[in-house]
């Protein structure tokens, strides 16, 4: 199983799409926030996919969803803008929620920087943003594969919208 893992388009609605387009295989397509238009238009033109969101500290418009958990057969995921957890300063406050919802995997946006790492049993992604990096590096998604061997995460360049 595949879920794709996207953030902060910032009403880039062709950003965000690329993400769809270049992973049409996937299970399920979260979006960690800071985009909830370019999420509605997604889930309007591709209705037959598993689109699912969190509210970021800018988006106003809908009905809020600071977290999200997804269960699958093979491990539990928390999804979460971030702002609320303070992942600026640090990832103990997210990692105490994991852990909380007894979560193997912490997904995060929020700082426009990609993050990938694993502590302590849990696995901490940031997919960085689809639309307006902070890290020096290129637009970028993540991926998270679960399968009976264990977890694999990856994040990838979305070097240009065309491709």
């Amino acid at each position: 199983m595949r879920i794709v893992v996207f953030s902060d388009s910032h009403g880039s609605y062709r950003s965000a799409e690329s993400v769809i387009l270049k992973n049409k295989e996937a299970s399920i397509f979260v979006h960690l926030g800071d985009g909830e238009r370019d999420v509605s238009a997604l889930r309007a033109k591709y209705p037959e996919l598993d689109i699912r969101s969190v509210s970021g500290n800018c988006d106003f418009l809908g009905e809020p969803c600071p977290k999200l958990i997804i269960d699958t057969e093979y491990a539990r995921i928390l999804c979460v803008h971030g702002h609320r957890h303070g992942v600026k300063s640090g990832l103990e406050f997210l990692r105490a929620d994991a852990v909380e919802d007894n979560c193997a995997v912490a997904l995060f946006g929020h700082t426009h920087s990609r993050l990938l790492s694993y502590s302590n049993g849990i696995y901490f992604m940031n997919p960085g943003s689809c639309s307006v990096p902070r890290d020096g590096k290129p637009r970028s998604y993540g991926y998270i594969d679960l399968t009976e061997a264990g977890i694999f995460t990856g994040i990838a360049d979305l070097k240009s919208m065309d491709n």
